[in-house]
């Protein structure tokens, strides 16, 4: 994985949401067999600020920020089915949203706000998704697309997590504040919409 190099006084921090049980481990099993070295390092997640530098400083306030965001963000459904991939651009392939990216996308805009202490561009267009395999050979590849393909994955997102870069490698876990409002419409089909919306970015 390229991730950034910080400086001294920096950090590299990380915002995401957690994949919960069954499917972590149905992702993590796929991401092995794959020879992918992190399989076992990264929990599968979907990103909403990838790898991002940032000072030391300034993590209290990110912490602020990103529990703020929380609290103006109702719970929403999840799913994600389906193989993808970011090849040639990237090599990866993941299982894609197919339910849940609107609001991901609302969410990870409200975190990168204009003039918020995550205010930062994008290396590539925000795409939600939950990585199966990452910089490993095509075959590889190949085969945990197969393998991934009936990963059904459909939850409530109450949850989002900011992780900080250790010095280890691995990602320590910060704070993981619960999303405000009303719950999510635990009833809503397969493929049907998620009744709560995102809320406002103000302030």
């Amino acid at each position: 994985m390229d991730l950034p190099v910080p400086a001294p006084s920096q950090c590299v921090v990380g915002l995401t949401i957690p994949l919960p049980e069954p499917w972590a481990a149905q992702v993590r099993i796929v991401r092995a067999g794959a020879g992918d070295p992190l399989a076992h390092v990264i929990a599968p997640h979907v990103t909403l600020l990838p790898p991002t530098v940032v000072e030391r400083g300034d993590v209290p306030a990110i912490a602020a920020h990103v529990e703020r965001v929380a609290g103006r963000t109702a719970p929403f459904v999840l799913r994600a089915r389906g193989v993808g991939t970011f090849r040639p651009v990237s090599p990866v392939v993941y299982v894609a949203l197919q339910d849940g990216g609107p609001q991901c996308d609302v969410l990870q805009q409200m975190l990168r706000r204009q003039g918020g202490p995550l205010a930062t561009a994008l290396r590539f267009p925000f795409h939600p998704h939950i990585t199966l395999a990452h910089e490993v050979s095509d075959d590889s590849l190949d085969a945990a697309a197969r393998a991934g393909a009936d990963i059904d994955a459909r939850f409530v997102v109450e949850r989002i997590s900011l992780h900080r870069l250790a010095e280890d490698g691995s990602w320590q876990t910060l704070i993981a504040p619960a999303l405000a409002g009303g719950p999510a419409d635990a009833g809503a089909g397969p493929g049907g919409r998620a009744a709560p919306q995102v809320g406002d970015n103000g302030g």
